[in-house]
């Protein structure tokens, strides 16, 4: 009786998922991004088709790299991919942002609490929020020169090297103090 339970909840977890997966084929990427709770502006304007596996992994195909203004300027590559779950994407390839004249790819845009107003974009060291209000629609991407990421990143790995440092400071002051008190 249980394992007749537990077929019937996974068949109707298929098809539901399913059913999402067929109906992003008959609705557009903006759509989709709705429906996973996030707004519709995260991609720009110009999306010439876009794919969406059963496991959330999606892939996106704009016309032509270009630039859209928000409160900070995000530039998308021409083909945009990552993993689409509920109130995020994660693995996000093909989007870099600015920030104070530098570059950083970003690599995971969440929403934790929808009300709150917030989104956050991931740079991987740091997260960055903005008003969730900024994305409501998509923007019009402008071709524009692609982001030199050599700074953006030389400040990533810089920061990631720091902390590490810092932990590794940390872990070994806690080691002595213990090795001291025995």
């Amino acid at each position: 009786m249980q394992s007749l339970h537990h077929f019937l909840i996974r068949l109707s977890s298929v098809l539901i998922f399913s059913s999402m997966v067929l109906a992003s084929n008959d609705s557009s990427i903006y759509d989709v991004l709705k429906q996973h709770g996030l707004p519709m502006g995260l991609l720009p304007k110009g999306i010439s088709n876009f794919s969406l596996d059963s496991s959330g992994n999606f892939e996106v195909n704009l016309d032509r790299a270009c630039n859209a203004k928000f409160e900070n300027e995000l530039h998308y590559d021409r083909n945009v991919s990552g993993t689409l779950r509920f109130g995020q994407i994660d693995g996000l390839t093909g989007v870099t942002a600015q920030d104070l004249f530098l570059w950083f790819p970003v690599i995971e845009i969440r929403v934790d609490i929808p009300s709150s107003g917030l989104i956050y974009f991931d740079v991987g060291v740091v997260s960055k929020q903005f008003s969730l209000s900024s994305f409501e629609t998509p923007r019009d991407c402008l071709a524009g020169p692609g982001p030199d990421l050599r700074d953006g990143r030389h400040v990533v790995e810089t920061v990631s090297k720091i902390m590490s440092g810092k932990l590794r400071f940390e872990f070994d002051q806690n080691n002595v103090a213990r090795t001291t008190s025995l």
